[in-house]
């Protein structure tokens, strides 16, 4: 059987600097039982949509991160035409969700060629800031839209 802990007896001490103020002071047989206030909970962030139709959206922000994806609209151009459009496209974007080139975490690109491959490097090469490139992946896939040569998808941080 456990018995309750007896009251811990107080004692006083002052300073010449502090009133006097009360101690709780254990005896050195008890362990010393402290009460913690539970951590705190962490706050919902909030989720941002710009550009949204029922199957997708320009824009999504979660807290400080973007996320968006972007494909050709010209179907007829050759791959460096198509790349060209689908950062520049890109972009925009990021300045409207308040990031920038420099503040691309990930990308993504897929190629519906990979013979593509080095058209859309010498375009990506020139447009990504030096000392900013992200970690990157490019995979050579069939995409949606038989026009379509590229396919980008970006996470970036927010300003």
């Amino acid at each position: 059987l456990r018995t309750p802990l007896a009251p811990l007896p107080l004692a006083r001490f002052s300073t010449p600097h502090a009133p006097i103020s009360p101690l709780l002071l254990a005896p050195p047989t008890r362990p010393l039982i402290l009460l913690l206030a539970p951590p705190a909970r962490p706050q919902h962030m909030s989720i941002e949509r710009t550009g949204t139709t029922r199957r997708y959206s320009d824009i999504v922000i979660h807290d400080k991160t973007v996320y968006l994806v972007e494909v050709p609209q010209d179907l007829t151009a050759d791959i460096t035409g198509q790349t060209r459009e689908v950062l520049g496209r890109i972009e925009r974007l990021l300045i409207e969700a308040g990031s920038n080139a420099s503040r691309m975490l990930q990308v993504t690109l897929y190629l519906s060629d990979m013979a593509d491959y080095d058209d859309m490097n010498a375009v990506w090469d020139a447009w990504v800031p030096e000392g900013a490139a992200p970690v990157r992946a490019c995979v050579g896939v069939r995409l949606a839209n038989p026009g379509y040569r590229i396919e980008a998808v970006v996470i970036a941080a927010r300003n």
